[in-house]
């Protein structure tokens, strides 16, 4: 188990003020260690397999990126850097041995702090868990860890999941490695800000209302939402649990695929756990993808689009228009009146009487309205959502699957973004396109489509019925292949300022 390696030490800790991370001294050649810790998962996971690297190799490889990087982007609150090393060290062994433990053996990834590690603190990005320290591990941090997956940190993210930026953390804001001055997305913005500067190979997000697709759609990563239960979400700091899910982050389609094998299966003790056969998603993302009848769902999801973001995804949408048989315009139903939010002050009740003060001011006032809701209306509203449940697989008759953007406008200035939500000034809505997608509980996965004329990227977001993420990944795979986007790096240097946030425009788009 993950607590088993990580015992010895509480990892390198970044505070709220400080995200210094001292150097490693076997840590490769920076020319040496870029180039591997570039690689995609499926990648090094060949060279495992072959023996042409070992896992020390790859560690090594990642703290060294994590010594220059994280400074700047602020990706990780804890590197478990001594445990790493150990735990690479005994997998080598047994590859010497000729004992695979199958393909993630070996390789780094991080884990979004929200999800429990034995022996290595949890903070969920807030003063309210800063000293907490799980006795067990997650069930994914379980089934990595016995897998031979090695975890390297536990990634920043937006307090307690409760938002879209990764912003408001008490360790401080994340920022996006194709623009330092902007956030990442969120609330997984450290997973995937650390999968796009290469300080692991993959890692796994939590995704409420779009906290894996957001960040990966705006770090120009692959993100993954599977089935609601079909990846136990057991261990997890909860936001809702009626709409928390849990999956990969990875630089490729394949690279989800692999993680998705390890991750997903039943979780007797997970209550939002279902029983599922298992599938293998690695032979499922060759699969052709010729004969699909896609959907593209407009309304409301293409209103109001950046102009950038509105050319990208139509760009995008002529290639999946080549790659199947059908694209067709097609609606889904609205999730207007499902509301289940009282789930989020349930959780937190005992802890927000105790001790309000010690949550950041834009959750403390979210719970605050939180604690306002009626049990009648989360009950109406919990019904709403089980019918939509048991129906939504009825939208895709005609279709084998929906694209849509991502997300319908490019990322804010980090300043921006924690003025917003510190602010009590009235604001318009957020326009987002991922949150019916976690009340719909179907697979959803985001991908690289493109880029704006300012160099930011744009995601395209692929979904199907229950349980159908081979097809999803098939898809997002065959599109991957016909495009370069996901083969491209962001322009971070070891020179590279970090801009201070006094220095950010609020009104900068």
């Amino acid at each position: 188990m993950l607590g088993a390696a990580a015992a010895a030490t509480r990892g390198v800790t970044a505070g709220p003020a400080q995200t210094g991370i001292p150097a490693a001294s076997t840590a490769p050649a920076r020319g040496a260690a870029d180039t591997l810790a570039g690689l995609t998962l499926s990648d090094v996971s060949a060279r495992i397999k072959a023996g042409s690297v070992t896992s020390t190799d790859l560690v090594n490889a990642c703290l060294a990126r994590i010594d220059i990087y994280n400074p700047k982007v602020n990706a990780f609150i804890t590197v478990t850097r001594e445990a790493a090393i150990a735990q690479a060290r005994a997998l080598d062994a047994e590859q010497r041995a000729g004992r695979l433990r199958g393909p993630l053996h070996g390789i780094p990834i991080a884990l979004k702090d929200n999800i429990d590690t034995a022996g290595v603190r949890t903070t969920a990005a807030s003063a309210v868990f800063d000293d907490r320290v799980p006795g067990e591990d997650a069930e994914v941090a379980r089934r990595l860890a016995a897998a031979g997956a090695v975890v390297v940190g536990k990634a920043n993210l937006h307090e307690f999941a409760f938002g879209g930026t990764s912003a408001t953390s008490y360790y401080g804001p994340v920022r996006n490695p194709w623009a330092l001055e902007r956030n990442p997305g969120g609330s997984s913005g450290g997973s995937a800000a650390a999968v796009a500067a290469d300080l692991c190979y993959g890692a796994l997000g939590t995704d409420t209302g779009g906290s894996i697709r957001t960040p990966a759609s705006y770090c120009s990563v692959v993100g993954l939402k599977p089935t609601y239960g079909l990846v136990s979400i057991r261990g997890i700091v909860p936001l809702t649990l009626s709409l928390d899910h849990c999956g990969p982050i990875t630089r490729s389609v394949m690279d989800a695929a692999m993680m998705l094998n390890v991750l997903a299966g039943y979780d007797r003790l997970d209550i939002a756990s279902v029983q599922h056969p298992a599938e293998d998603y690695v032979a499922a993302v060759k699969q052709p993808v010729s004969g699909f009848r896609v959907g593209i769902a407009r309304a409301p999801f293409f209103d109001l689009l950046d102009t950038d973001v509105a050319k990208v995804v139509d760009d995008a949408l002529r290639v999946v228009g080549k790659l199947t048989k059908s694209l067709t315009d097609t609606m889904l139903p609205s999730t207007r009146d499902i509301t289940v939010g009282a789930e989020t002050y349930a959780y937190h009740e005992e802890m927000f009487n105790r001790g309000s003060g010690r949550y950041m001011i834009p959750t403390r006032r979210a719970l605050q309205n939180g604690a306002n809701a009626k049990a009648a209306e989360y009950v109406r509203g919990h019904w709403r959502l089980e019918l939509l449940r048991r129906t939504i697989d009825d939208a895709f008759t005609d279709i084998d699957l929906v694209v849509l953007p991502t997300r319908r406008r490019t990322p804010r200035t980090v300043d921006a973004s924690i003025k917003r939500e510190e602010t009590d000034v009235p604001r318009n809505p957020e326009l987002e396109n991922t949150g019916a997608f976690n009340i719909y509980g179907i697979p959803a996965i985001s991908i690289p489509c493109g880029f704006t004329s300012k160099g930011l990227p744009v995601g395209l977001m692929i979904a199907g019925p229950r349980f159908s993420e081979g097809k999803v990944l098939a898809l997002a795979h065959a599109f991957e292949q016909a495009t370069d986007f996901h083969t491209k790096k962001p322009s971070i240097r070891p020179e590279t300022p970090v801009p201070p946030l006094a220095a950010t425009e609020e009104g900068k788009d």
